[in-house]
Formats: C-alpha cells, structure tokens, sequence
C-alpha cells in the first residue's frame, strides 16, 4: 500500500471514526440534541463566553442573594446555556430519579413522573399545571399516563420553543401546552386548574412562599398539588466545612438562591395556605441511590468533553460551551457527594391540598 492510499485511509477512517463519535455517541436521545446543534439558547453565539462570566460572578455567593431581584433574570440565563447539554448529554427530563433495579434510567424517570400525576389524582380532560417545566419531558410521559390536558410554564422563550418541537415530534401537542413566563407572577386566572405539580423547579424561586403561593391561587379548591423539592437533610452540618462546600457548589452550579432545609417545606406550604397531605424524602433506602446515574456517566462526560472542546474550536460551539460543560460536570461531583454522605436530597416530595373553603376566596 503506498503512502497516498495510506494516507486517504487514515484520513476515512478518522472522519468516520469522528461522525460516530459526535452523532452516534452523543446524543442522549435520538429525538432529542445533537452535539453539532449545540448552542447557547436565545443568547447570540458571540454573547455565550460574556453571559457564563456573568452567570459566574452573581452565583458565586447564593446565600447573599436569596431576595436579589435579579435572581429570575440569571436562573433564565443558566437555563439559555445549560438545556442544550442538559438535552445532548442528560435526556429531555431535567431531574433525577431513584434507581430501580432492572430499570433503565429512561424508565425509573418516567415512572418518577408519572408517580407525581398519580398522587394528585387527576381524570382524563383535567387541566393541571406544570410549574417549571424545562424542555417538557416530564410533561409529556404525565399527559401520555393521565390523558389530562397539562400547561408548562418556564422563564426561558428557548426551552418553550424545545418543549413544542418536541410535543408535536411525540404527537401529543392535544394534551400539552407550553407558555414563557415566570412562575412567580403567572399569566392564569385563579382557581383554573384541576391539580398541579412541580419537578426539581421551585428550588429556583428566591422565596419557596412565593411561588407557593403563585401555585395556590391558580388551583381550584380541594385540588392537590405534589412538588419533589431540593433540600439539605437531617445529615446536614453548617458548622461541617466539607458539607458547606459540597451544598454551595450545588448551589452555584444550578442556580440556586439559596438551598432550604427539609423541614423548611411543610412550613412554607402552611404559610400559604395548603394542608399538607403527606411528605417523604423519596431519596431515603429502600429507594436505590439516585446518584449512580452521575458516578456511572463519568466516562461519558469525558467522551462528550472532547467533542464540546473540538466542536468549540472549530467554531461550531458557541465560546464558552467548554466553561459551562466543566462547570456541570463539577455541579455533577458535588450532586454525587451530597448523595452519598445524605445530607441533600433533590426528591424531598411534598403533596398538599388546597382547603375546600379556598372557593370564597
């Protein structure tokens, strides 16, 4: 074999061996990112790098900025420069689940979610709302097990560009809608919805009160309304330095204002004015360990870490997809560590009523 014939199969096989690494390995799901459409959201390719510095330097200290206005603004920016990878490298759920043994992944989250439709108890045609929606996966496998008509709500215009695509791709754009807008000042009428739930979403509100009480007053009296909540455990020590430092790394890797205690939940929800019907860290044995899931994708990270450098140097990615990709991968060790020492649970479910007599309100 000459030089020349060497060297053009060298060169097919290189090429080949780079299509299946970006196309083939990449994506999460087949209908869902793929890493050549990897972007910064709304934000221009050329404001990516600028938006992250900015990001960066508001959450680095969350404890500081738990009432800050400017809170809604920046989680929106985070979720312009995460969804795509959240959707390349993660799957169109942004949460966790427990493991089940003899589960895939894909299957524990879809019967996490429907588990959430399940305990509010809603019929086919009901309306319910979901508060934080992402890019609409838990909407959709909850519209597919209730047939109740659900509408997201989510603070960031591209994610409700994500969830619509993918609502029609799965043929089920008759059960779910998607709206751009803040959940702490919704555009619905009061007592609107026949129940209402929120997945690893409320914990980006600067006030868990807030947006309880945003969720309140759109449901109907005597509906129900279930939320899987972020939280420090039992197991927690603020005087611990190593439990501080995992908690606010969480805390500045997802853009959390500040994280709550567990026991801060119920309370919150009383505030408002809903009966708490029943409460459980969802997180606690004998469910199997959620972080696994995160252990087990380190390869993965690296794989996917390559082709975000090698994609963003030849200009496909926008600049600063390789800071926000370290970034999550970082967030992803201090998630694993809070996971295995006990002290943060991101499944702290709540299920709460509101009271019959809320209707002469």
């Amino acid at each position: 074999m000459d030089s020349v014939t060497l060297y053009c199969t060298a060169a097919l096989v290189a090429a080949g061996g780079i299509y299946w690494f970006v196309c083939v390995l990449g994506p999460a799901e087949r209908k869902g990112k793929r890493a050549l459409d990897l972007s910064g959201g709304s934000i221009s390719a050329e404001n990516v790098k600028d938006n992250y510095n900015q990001y960066w330097s508001f959450f680095r200290k969350p404890k500081e900025i738990e009432t800050a206005e400017k809170v809604p603004d920046f989680v929106d920016t985070f979720y312009n420069l995460v969804t795509d990878i959240y959707e390349w490298g993660w799957g169109q759920s942004f949460h966790f689940s427990p493991s089940i043994p003899g589960k895939s992944d894909k299957d524990a989250t879809r019967i996490h979610e429907e588990m959430a439709v399940d305990l509010i108890k809603v019929k086919p045609g009901q309306k319910i709302l979901d508060a934080g929606c992402g890019v609409g996966g838990p909407m959709r496998a909850i519209a597919a097990h209730s047939k109740a008509h659900v509408t997201g709500i989510t603070i960031n215009d591209y994610q409700v560009k994500r969830a619509k695509l993918h609502n029609k791709k799965a043929g089920l754009d008759h059960l779910c809608d998607v709206v751009c807008g803040n959940f702490l000042q919704m555009p619905f009428d009061d007592n609107s919805f026949d129940g209402a739930y929120s997945i690893e979403a409320t914990c980006h509100a600067p006030k868990l009160e807030e947006v309880y009480a945003e969720i309140y007053r759109v449901m109907k009296p005597g509906s129900l309304y279930v939320s899987y909540e972020w939280v420090t455990t039992d197991k927690y020590r603020d005087e611990d330095e190593e439990h501080r430092e995992v908690i606010q790394g969480i805390e500045r890797g997802d853009a959390l204002p500040g994280m709550r205690r567990y026991s801060d939940i119920a309370a919150a929800a009383r505030r408002v004015g809903f009966e708490v019907v029943q409460e459980k860290d969802l997180a606690k044995p004998p469910a199997k360990p959620w972080w696994n899931r995160l252990k087990m994708g380190r390869i993965a990270y690296w794989r996917n870490h390559v082709v975000v450098v090698v994609l963003s140097a030849v200009g496909i990615a926008p600049k600063g997809t390789v800071d926000v990709h370290e970034m999550l991968f970082k967030t992803a060790d201090y998630l694993s560590r809070g996971g295995e020492t006990g002290i943060f649970s991101p499944m702290h479910m709540i299920l709460c009523r509101k009271p019959e007599k809320a209707s002469s309100e």
